[in-house]
């Protein structure tokens, strides 16, 4: 099965050679699934012939706010909607959460209560999920038909589900701990408020269940659709 990363964002230069860029992590993160993947740094004006260049679509992270004026998001929010329109499966992560609810109708806006940062805790059915964050946009209102999957009360709109072929999610599960660290300090210092960058800190050792929402991701590609 082949999925096509279309990539938002570049990690910092500085982290690249340790981390990988973000279409990189996703590779790993999936790793050991059969896929075989495409990327596509739509950033960079790199996009796929058209949504049925791959049989799965995945949209990375990015600095950038899906409201800003770059000349790739509108042909970003038009391939969305034609991935949607093709039935495929699409996941978005951080600025691909986002997009996919700006493209499909919904308000992405810069959080009145700030950033979230590090190791974050979500309730998913009444049972906790723990993931790396790193945000201060959210999806303020959701699409019409977008249901919510896992939020707190910092996140209300955390994990949506777009009937069964889109999913998306505000945390990181791509993000190790080492990577967390390494970006307080190359990307956060001086922008992000530093008793967040401390408390994130802080909490860095705790367990996480990046391998967990891999699996989930893995199975949601592949499952058999009518």
């Amino acid at each position: 099965m082949k999925i096509g990363i279309l990539q938002t964002g570049h990690a910092p230069d500085a982290l690249v050679e340790t981390s990988g860029n973000y279409d990189q992590m996703f590779r790993s993160l999936l790793d050991g699934h059969g896929f075989e993947f495409e990327t596509y740094a739509v950033l960079d004006g790199q996009f796929p012939s058209g949504a049925d260049a791959a049989d799965g679509w995945l949209i990375t992270g990015s600095k950038f706010g899906v409201y800003e004026d770059h000349a790739w998001i509108p042909p970003l929010e038009d391939l969305v909607r034609a991935i949607d329109a093709l039935g495929q499966p699409l996941i978005g992560i951080c600025f691909g959460h986002q997009i996919i609810a700006q493209a499909l109708g919904g308000l992405v806006e810069k959080f009145e209560g700030g950033w979230a940062v590090g190791r974050v805790e979500y309730q998913q059915d009444g049972q906790t999920l723990a993931l790396n964050a790193w945000h201060q946009d959210q999806v303020t209102k959701r699409p019409e038909g977008a249901r919510v999957v896992a939020g707190n009360d910092f996140c209300t709109n955390g994990i949506l589900a777009y009937g069964d072929t889109i999913w998306t999610l505000q945390p990181h599960p791509e993000f190790s701990t080492e990577f967390v660290a390494a970006l307080i300090e190359k990307r956060g210092r001086g922008v992000v408020p530093e008793a967040i960058l401390d408390a994130a800190n802080n909490g860095l050792d705790q367990p996480l269940d990046a391998a967990k929402i891999a699996t989930f991701m893995a199975d949601f590609l592949k499952k058999e659709r009518a």
